[in-house]
């Protein structure tokens, strides 16, 4: 018995006209003209993106099934196919290039026709039958890309930070505070300007860092609060057309229970369309940690520059062999990678900053580069700051021998004379040391400045070297 052959292709309308497409892809006739239009970088819709615009597709078909607005049964087909993208299927049918169309219709016409597409296969239809289950009618019932993509990186941010940056914060900062207790006793000598300072303990150095880190946490925190103010249910421009009156509040508590974080709608759908300021503030939240984390990757490196003629104050775990040429040579690879993730981190602010001003009237039609370059940054900085943890600082040892010589042998301790000897007779003391390589110490007692028994007391390393905020108060 012959079979009928398999259709290898479908045509799809549009208001442009008909289009050929191949039968097994679940994309349609919008996503193929934006593929062909904008063949730019290879770069495709990051996974938490998608899930963020897949949430959103769950979150109004539920809501719109409940008032009435869509059909139930399409309702329900929609809500299974958002379910089954969101467990891992269909992803590679993400397809338009990240840079597109302004605002992001491009991306949100593939996500319209994909869950429409498999909607219908689920309703034992064929794909590109959309007068059953129609990408615009049905799936985008009472949205627009206006309101759904600056919602979609608000939820893509909130997604990003929960499951990457935040997690690797906590992580790290636990880390650092190991290696604080871990290294309290260990005296070094302090450096201010690249030149010898008074001594410091090894242990507050990480200490300081961890302080840094939870710091920048707690901004990040604060920043991401505006994330959660949602624009969507103003429709078009913010009037809020073409949707039920209780839309825009169920839609918000229904994502708020797929997300487990509080999301409601904005004061003015208008104004959190128009305005791109909480993504610049996420991101300049982004930037000012990874500041800080280019100068504590910088540190790191100074710190066990050597083997023979650096630092060489601590060790950094070994983890690649460093060299194509010089055998046995190690590098500092994992503070390198972070300094270099760090400044793409500042690169995405500006082009951020840089997009959020290009707004007209209603509408900021760069939304599709910062969706990308927000929610990038905080993926690449959340598992920049995991590794660094994992193959680095969690196994960060110290050279407490190489630590104490630096100490004892810094001009810098000359300091702690000051109240004693005056601030000239000490800096006399401390260039004599340097031109004749005589000891702070033995210059003090050969001037008749101090007793030894004075002078033992006056530079305790142990004591210069404790911090006032440590001690016990009355």
């Amino acid at each position: 018995m012959n079979q009928e052959p398999i259709a290898k292709y479908r045509t799809e309308r549009d208001s442009m006209g008909e289009r050929l497409l191949p039968a097994n892809v679940y994309y349609g006739i919008q996503t193929l003209r934006a593929v062909e239009n904008f063949p730019i970088s290879g770069l495709k819709p990051l996974s938490t993106y998608i899930d963020a615009c897949i949430l959103i597709k769950k979150a109004t078909a539920i809501a719109n099934g409940e008032l009435g607005c869509i059909p139930d049964e399409i309702c329900q087909a929609i809500v299974k196919a958002a379910d089954e993208i969101l467990a891992g299927k269909f992803r590679d049918q993400f397809v338009v290039d990240i840079y597109q169309a302004g605002a992001g219709t491009s991306h949100h016409m593939n996500v319209n026709e994909v869950l429409a597409n498999r909607a219908l296969e689920i309703l034992g239809d064929e794909k590109g039958n959309y007068k059953r289950v129609s990408p615009n009618d049905h799936v985008n019932y009472g949205q627009s890309t206006n309101d759904v993509i600056p919602t979609a990186i608000r939820i893509g941010g909130l997604l990003a930070l929960e499951r990457t940056l935040l997690p690797a914060l906590e992580e790290a900062i636990a880390a650092l505070e190991k290696k604080a207790f871990e290294f309290k006793h260990i005296v070094k000598s302090g450096r201010t300007h690249l030149q010898d300072a008074v001594p410091v303990r090894l242990g507050d150095t990480f200490g300081a860092w961890a302080q840094i880190l939870k710091e920048h946490r707690a901004r990040i925190q604060t920043a991401s609060i505006d994330l959660t103010k949602l624009g969507l249910g103003g429709s078009a421009a913010g009037t809020g057309l073409n949707t039920h009156p209780q839309y825009r509040q169920r839609t918000a508590e229904i994502l708020s229970q797929l997300i487990g974080r509080r999301v409601e709608p904005a004061a003015n759908l208008m104004a959190a369309m128009q305005s791109m300021a909480p993504f610049v503030n996420v991101s300049g939240a982004l930037r000012n940690l990874a500041q800080d984390c280019v100068k504590i990757s910088h540190d790191l490196r100074l710190m066990d520059s050597g083997p023979k003629t650096g630092l060489k104050e601590i060790q950094l775990p070994p983890v690649q062999p460093g060299s194509s040429i010089m055998p046995g040579k190690y590098n500092p690879v994992m503070a390198e990678m972070t300094t270099m993730v760090c400044f793409q981190v500042m690169g995405y602010d500006s082009a951020i900053a840089l997009a959020a001003q290009a707004g007209q009237l209603e509408l900021n039609v760069m939304m599709p580069l910062i969706a990308y370059n927000l929610i990038h940054s905080i993926e690449i900085l959340g598992n920049t700051l995991s590794a660094l943890t994992r193959f680095c600082l969690v196994g960060i040892t110290a050279n407490q021998e190489r630590c104490r010589a630096y100490a004892e042998g810094s001009l810098a301790l000359v300091t702690a004379l000051n109240p004693h000897i005056g601030y000239l007779n000490a800096a006399a003391v401390a260039k004599e040391s340097l031109e004749t390589g005589k000891s702070l110490r033995q210059i003090v007692l050969e001037k008749g400045l101090m007793s030894e028994s004075e002078l033992a007391k006056v530079l305790d390393l142990e004591k210069m070297s404790t911090r006032i905020d440590s001690l016990p108060t009355e």
